[in-house]
């Protein structure tokens, strides 16, 4: 008896969240989710002050079990933030200038005799009578036609499992989930942190000091007040990797534009001379930026670069980001855990960073501490995100370093820069046999690396023996199969426009 009541006292009452936009109301609902009862007391502080970032407008399929988990109606999410479907990312200029291929969600072709079908795919190759790898993904060519519809019960029809994320406005989805969260109890307290005041024994974080003069104590602490952290970096003191020597770019504008007719169901990344431009289709207007290396290219001529290339009129002034990418030495120290922005950042270019903040999530509930923080969780917690966080990079890593662009001095340096030799394994295993081997469950499985190698103009010297145990009439009976569903099921969706006009168009 005696230790339940000791348990009892050591149970965390108060959670501080400390800033607002994505992260932060993430974070607030998912707390308010899972820690129920009157036991817990949720409080973010955030500044009206105090502007977003906002860019993280794209997302990836791991977003919908996010929102699931939070019981949140898909089609009222959508409607709220003016979100649209996502079948995945064209990238237009990053092999050679003039390429352009998707790194589509979902399969590619199917599976046959245990093996992958990219794999029968590379003997198409060798053999010189390769289509693309994307006329056998139903993502890419409803993208490519600007298609889209959710899963319908088909059977064995590529239809059954179709793989998708979102566009929305980052904006409206926190103020969303801020609705979501206070109903649940959640409490907001506008102000600006002046001061963190820490426990002269143990280094931890008592309390916050508003701007009013009132002191916000708690037990736990999220960090979600972007790149400045305030808790974790200034007040804790946790380094900082810098890793823009393998993804040199610093810098973004970022300028909305009227929508888009027709409208696209995926993401686009452009590659200019010494970065890329990405455009998000939203029901409302279109998300743009172009994010770029200063020490490749001075604002302005990026600025010039991005409002040259939008479609249609911009809505506002662009305005610019500076940002560098890498992590911080530790995400969780002492009773404070950084999230999002605050806990390191890796640009847009795969629509990682929203899937960073629900994964860190999803582990603290996995691993919510008692007020007698242990250090080896906190130590197996630092270690999960930092092995997340690297396979993220190496992923990102490899659209810069795959390329036979010398065009410009950012993309010889890209082409020619040292790469960490967990990405130099990866590519020489694919160089020589077209095997791509996931490691203890990261985030891009094998066909989405499969997919960006091919699609900037890696080949591989061979390709799986087994394949071969199939008779060539056999084979090529099966790919022309494989192809025929697909067309028929890319003939049977609607447009992304209709789709969404049937099932969950914006009223606002």
């Amino acid at each position: 008896m005696h230790s339940f009541i000791n348990n009892q006292d050591n149970h965390i009452k108060r959670v501080i969240i400390v800033g607002g936009g994505t992260a932060g109301w993430m974070s607030a609902a998912t707390l308010s989710r899972y820690l129920k009862n009157n036991r817990y007391e949720i409080i973010l502080i955030e500044s009206d002050d105090i502007g977003t970032v906002g860019v993280g407008e794209a997302t990836i399929p791991q977003i919908q079990l996010f929102n699931k988990s939070l019981n949140i109606d898909e089609d009222d999410f959508i409607r709220k933030t003016h979100a649209t479907f996502k079948l995945g990312i064209e990238f237009v200029n990053w092999g050679q200038k003039g390429d352009s291929y998707i790194h589509a969600f979902g399969s590619v072709g199917h599976d046959m005799e245990s093996l992958p079908f990219y794999h029968y795919w590379l003997k198409l190759q060798k053999q010189g009578r390769s289509k693309d790898i994307g006329d056998y993904c139903l993502n890419t060519l409803a993208s490519k036609k600007n298609k889209f519809m959710r899963s319908i019960d088909a059977g064995n029809s590529p239809l059954s499992n179709i793989a998708y994320a979102f566009h929305f406005d980052a904006g409206l989805y926190a103020k969303y989930l801020r609705e979501y969260s206070e109903k649940l109890g959640v409490k907001r307290v506008e102000g600006k942190i002046v001061e963190v005041n820490l426990e002269s024994s143990t280094g931890y974080i008592r309390a916050v000091t508003l701007a009013s003069g009132e002191q916000v104590a708690g037990d736990l602490f999220i960090d979600c007040s972007g790149f400045q952290g305030l808790l974790i970096a200034q007040s804790l003191g946790v380094g900082y990797q810098n890793w823009s020597h393998w993804l040199p770019c610093d810098s973004a504008w970022a300028v909305p534009s009227q929508k888009l007719d027709p409208l696209p169901s995926y993401t686009r990344a452009t590659a200019h001379s010494a970065g890329w431009q990405w455009r998000i289709p939203l029901q409302h207007r279109t998300g743009n930026g172009h994010v770029f290396s200063s020490k490749f290219m001075d604002e302005e001529e990026a600025k010039k670069i991005l409002l040259k290339n939008i479609q249609g009129e911009k809505l506002a002034e662009p305005r610019l980001i500076k940002f560098v990418t890498g992590r911080r030495d530790k995400f969780w120290h002492k009773n404070c855990i950084a999230i999002g922005l605050a806990s390191g950042f890796m640009e847009p270019l795969e629509s990682t960073s929203i899937h960073l903040v629900q994964s860190a999530l999803a582990r603290i509930m996995a691993m919510f501490p008692h007020k007698k923080f242990n250090q080896d969780e906190i130590d197996s917690y630092n270690e999960q995100v930092g092995f997340e966080y690297e396979k993220i990079r190496d992923f990102l890593i490899l659209h810069y370093k795959v390329t036979e662009r010398n065009d410009s001095a950012f993309w010889n340096y890209c082409r020619e820069m040292d790469i960490p030799p967990s990405l130099q394994q990866k590519i020489n295993v694919f160089k020589a046999n077209g095997h791509v081997f996931r490691f203890n469950n990261e985030l891009f499985n094998e066909i989405s690396w499969v997919e960006v190698m091919l699609g900037q103009r890696m080949t591989t010297e061979g390709y799986h023996p087994l394949v071969d145990v199939l008779p060539e009439e056999e084979f090529d009976r099966r790919m022309a199969q494989v192809k025929r569903v697909i067309d028929t099921a890319i003939d049977y969706m609607p447009s992304h426009a209709e789709y969404i006009e049937k099932t969950c168009k914006s009223t606002v």
